[in-house]
């Protein structure tokens, strides 16, 4: 068995991590913290977790960190970066749900987390925790930084086209993006607050969201990665994040311009192919609309592509669950392949429907 500590127990992605290695077949959870719930059972926080899970949390100096296998940190930004190389040095593995990991240039970190990198020699080391990108780097990782939700959903909808090369115009990419609250966090703020959401969907941070350089620095690596530098170099996109009334899921729609030689190109055919091996991501057949309830409280996203008559766009429609193939899911499947277990383990959960 494995054995995973989990530091910052009590938000929304630490109580989706422990729903779901509560499930895992391999794992066995020894630890998890919080400062201000310290001594109270995990299920009188959580009622959904009883009989599952006998666990109280503890605090972060008591929790006996070193004794497990592997860490998770489900933390607010800024927490990983202190801990990690002291967890590193245990022989423990690490995955960071935050950004302390994300960003290659200390920085750009500083300039879009409004804090200094307190550990920049380990971002080198650091592995994107992409699986569908980064699954052979994954293997032999010991530090992970996992991407973000609304990254995740533009990075494997622009994957195909950006591996081929030669078929979109790089320089004019745009992603249209919408999520749930619980994407903001399980704290009390008044956008986020039922009367204030609900009914109604607004745009924000069109200026600039700190998912824009991550999104950008990981579209340019895997154009770089493909052998097509000069796509990487040129590329440019435009992410528009909207809070809509729902408490989970992503909806990403990607515009990119086809080419003048590639009007014809079977992207469908493409799609299909890159991701037949994928056991979570769904390319829809041509012409469908998928919906954010199909993935609800599951690891898979479903992805669609079009062609609108008359124009000379490439549309792709990406929905995925933030909290779980957005964050917790997608960490669980990375801790899978750190252990060489099943990349599947404990992540088949159907999606909730109604």
């Amino acid at each position: 068995m494995i054995r995973v500590g989990i530091v910052g127990g009590t938000g929304y992605t630490g109580v989706e991590l422990l729903r779901l290695l509560a499930q895992h077949p391999h794992v066995e959870i020894v630890a998890i913290t919080s400062r201000k719930e310290a001594g109270l059972e995990v299920c009188d926080l959580f009622p959904s977790l009883r009989g599952r899970l006998t666990l109280k949390f503890s605090e972060p100096a008591s929790a006996q960190l070193e004794k497990c296998d592997a860490v998770f940190f489900a933390t607010p930004h800024g927490v990983a970066m202190e801990q990690a190389r002291t967890l590193l040095a245990a022989g423990i593995k690490v995955i960071d749900l935050a950004a302390d990991f994300r960003l290659k240039d200390p920085a750009e970190f500083e300039r879009w987390y409004k804090t200094p990198h307190t550990c920049a020699d380990l971002l080198a080391e650091a592995v994107y925790g992409l699986p569908e990108v980064n699954r052979e780097a994954i293997r032999s990782a010991r530090l992970i930084g996992l991407p973000g939700c609304y990254p995740t959903s533009v990075q494997l909808g622009l994957l195909p086209v950006l591996e081929h090369g030669g078929l979109i115009d790089t320089a004019s990419l745009i992603a249209d993006c919408k999520s749930g609250v619980s994407g903001a966090g399980r704290k009390a703020e008044l956008p986020i607050m039922l009367a204030e959401a609900g009914d109604s969907v607004k745009a924000y941070s069109v200026s600039g969201h700190r998912h824009l350089p991550e999104i950008t620095q990981g579209l340019k690596a895997i154009a770089a990665m493909a052998g097509k530098a000069q796509g990487a170099n040129d590329l440019k996109i435009a992410f528009v994040p909207h809070l809509t009334p729902m408490i989970r899921g992503i909806h990403s729609t990607l515009y990119a311009r086809v080419l003048g030689h590639a009007q014809t190109f079977d992207f469908q055919r493409l799609y299909e192919q890159r991701f037949a091996a994928e056991p979570f991501v769904d390319v829809l057949p041509a012409g469908a609309h998928p919906e954010t309830r199909s993935v609800r409280g599951s690891n898979f996203m479903r992805i669609a592509v079009h062609r609108p008559p008359e124009t000379d766009l490439l549309v792709i429609l990406v929905v995925e669950d933030n909290l779980v193939k957005g964050a917790s899911g997608q960490a669980v499947q990375v801790l899978n392949i750190m252990f060489g277990l099943p990349e599947t383990a404990g992540l088949l959960q159907l999606p909730l429907v109604p």
